[in-house]
């Protein structure tokens, strides 16, 4: 099933996407996507019967389509989790023949502010002149996982369902002029080139994971103004989901309402220098999930340069 979260003439509401359109679910129930992933499977199943007996479905075009998650305990994406993505920025991080054998994953936090929804528009952060786009397959915890045992199918039983994040990227951080230089300050910035306001767009619905078949065979694409950028499939993820839930939840407790984007593709604007402008249409699409639509702000009048004279 798809949950979407949504606001209908002024009231925050939440439901289930159908073919004709959405089914709210709110009356004396869960007041979130998050409260419902709490209740379990069960709760799930009794959500998805409300479909096969509702009378009133609203259009989707009637509505405002929300994030699912608008404020996750966490967000944690990978780093580096294509190879063809890899190459085309100009580093190895520890590429081999065999990557899979060879390396683990390597994930960073975001904040909750960074999450806006489909329709939002990115704004243009005050510390770069740079802005960038990553299509990602987000996964939605579902339950408590820690220590995840490794290579294990039963890693994806922490798995609630799939959205779609366009992990949004700083390409360029304007603190780094005239700074004394550090190490690392030849790497893109993981931290701060992702923490921005706006940065995690997400949605558009949460499709639970009894929808997806093999979460490691989905087509991805990413337009910009129409024009296809990013192209590929989850199949070429070095570290596959259930490795990276493993993974991870040996570093931290995963939650239920915890999201985890499982890195971008090869196609990102930094390999040809065709970074995003104002006024952009960024359409992230997944098979299965749906597609992300955002609009880039305009930049800033004046960037913030600390150091600055």
């Amino acid at each position: 099933m798809k949950l979407a979260a949504f606001s209908n003439k002024g009231k925050i509401c939440f439901g289930l996407v159908t073919d004709a359109g959405i089914i709210e679910i709110n009356e004396g129930r869960p007041i979130s996507i998050k409260e419902i992933l709490c209740h379990g499977r069960e709760y799930l199943e009794e959500l998805n019967s409300l479909a096969q007996s509702a009378t009133e479905i609203i259009p989707i075009d009637k509505v405002k389509i929300l994030p699912p998650i608008p404020r996750p305990g966490k967000i944690l994406a990978l780093a580096g989790n294509y190879a063809k993505h890899i190459i085309e920025g100009g580093m190895k991080l520890g590429l081999s023949e065999t990557p899979r054998e060879t390396t683990v994953p390597r994930p960073f936090i975001m904040p909750a502010t960074a999450v806006i929804g489909d329709g939002d528009t990115i704004p243009w952060p005050a510390y770069s002149e740079q802005v960038d786009y990553e299509v990602e397959l987000a996964v939605v915890i579902g339950k408590k996982a820690r220590c995840v045992p490794t290579g294990r199918d039963e890693a994806l039983d922490c798995v609630a369902g799939y959205t779609i994040v366009n992990d949004v990227s700083a390409r360029s951080v304007t603190f780094k002029k005239d700074r004394k230089e550090r190490p690392w300050d030849e790497f893109f910035d993981w931290l701060n080139g992702k923490w921005s306001d706006g940065f995690c767009p997400m949605g558009p619905y949460l499709v639970t994971k009894d929808e997806i078949e093999d979460v490691q065979n989905l087509n991805m694409e990413l337009k910009v103004n129409g024009e296809t950028r990013q192209k590929a499939n989850t199949s070429q993820m070095i570290h596959q989901v259930k490795d990276i839930i493993s993974f991870i939840s040996h570093l931290m407790v995963l939650e239920p309402g915890d999201i985890i984007a499982t890195g971008t593709p090869s196609g990102v604007g930094m390999a040809d220098g065709r970074f995003l402008e104002p006024g952009d249409v960024i359409e992230c699409s997944i098979e299965k999930i749906g597609t992300l639509t955002n609009t880039v702000g305009e930049r800033p009048q004046r960037f913030y340069e600390p150091l600055k004279k």
